[in-house]
């Protein structure tokens, strides 16, 4: 597998590193981009990785997409060239995605006018972004991988912590890579600890380092964000509502959603799939009572390669 990184400006004063992999001989020419967007406090990095088995990114590779990952603001291989830390969701969903998208059409060897685009996590958030507010977006098809759009359940823990999204905007985190991997051993030896994010009897944790590389500090304004996010339910900036708007796209849509997920709940996750207008859309719950995944399960776990990865990449196929 080949990987080349482009950076491109995203016109706010961070260079954004777009990687393109792709497996020579099997690239289908005739095919579209294939663009992951991360999410929240983290980079691109876990898409390439997997602990023991074939990463998201090789596994479509071979299956002949020229696949990309980004890095937006603030994440892995982006540079900061006079940018600050005070942005919010929307600079994030709208400026930056946009930016990457235009780059990665820039920079592939398809000559195709649109884009397929994936997002994981809060990168699902962004693209719904793209979609309901930039319609002139070129994406041609969307995946979300355990995003949130609207806030229909929210675990527990989460929505105590969300009670005062102001108090967020006050605390800069840093560190936060060094500190999960010194926590994510230490949880993994206390029974059900971690079985929000993931499931150690599914996920090889003997390589934390590794594991949290992907792992970014958080940005104050947009931890208040997604704590008055997660109260309110909706996504509101300025006098637009995302849900609301959201019920206009229209685009062929696949949603993947984690059946024990504790940080994105499946209904929550469904909830972009339940709102759209799109006419061919198809969900795939990963995970079930014997074997239950969760978030971080998606990317890194055994079970990722057949109940995420595949039919990912068998939609793809499809819809073609």
């Amino acid at each position: 597998m080949e990987r080349r990184t482009h950076h491109i400006d995203n016109g706010h004063g961070w260079r954004l590193a777009l990687h393109r992999f792709v497996v020579p001989g099997r690239l289908r020419r005739s095919g579209r981009p294939l663009v992951i967007v991360p999410g929240f406090a983290m980079n691109s990095f876990i898409f390439s990785y997997h602990p023991r088995g074939a990463s998201l990114v090789e596994f479509l590779a071979r299956r002949g997409f020229e696949v990309w990952t980004v890095d937006l603001r603030a994440q892995g291989e982006t540079e900061r060239r006079g940018g600050h830390f005070r942005f919010g969701l929307v600079d994030v969903g709208l400026h930056d995605v946009s930016a990457a998208l235009a780059g990665v059409l820039r920079h592939s060897t398809l000559g195709a006018s649109a884009v397929d685009a994936v997002g994981c996590s809060l990168g699902g958030t962004f693209l719904f972004m793209q979609a309901a507010w930039s319609p002139e977006a070129p994406i041609a098809r969307l995946v979300n991988v355990g995003g949130p759009l609207r806030w229909n359940r929210t675990h527990p823990v989460v929505r105590a912590l969300a009670s005062y999204p102001p108090l967020y905007r006050a605390v800069r985190l840093r560190g936060t890579r060094r500190l999960a991997c010194r926590v994510l051993p230490l949880a993994a030896r206390i029974p059900g600890a971690l079985h929000p994010y993931l499931h150690p009897a599914i996920c090889d944790l003997s390589s934390p380092e590794m594991l949290c590389r992907t792992v970014e500090d958080p940005v104050p304004r947009v931890n208040e964000e997604i704590a008055r996010w997660i109260r309110d339910r909706d996504f509101v900036f300025g006098d637009r509502n995302l849900t609301a708007d959201a019920r206009a796209i229209r685009l062929p849509l696949l949603t993947i959603v984690a059946n024990a997920d504790g940080v994105v709940p499946p209904e929550t996750a469904r909830s972009g799939h339940d709102v759209v207008a799109s006419a061919r859309r198809h969900l795939v719950t990963a995970g079930d009572a014997r074997r239950p995944m969760a978030h971080g399960d998606l990317f890194v776990s055994d079970l990722a390669e057949e109940s995420v990865f595949r039919p990912l990449a068998d939609w793809l196929d499809e819809e073609s």
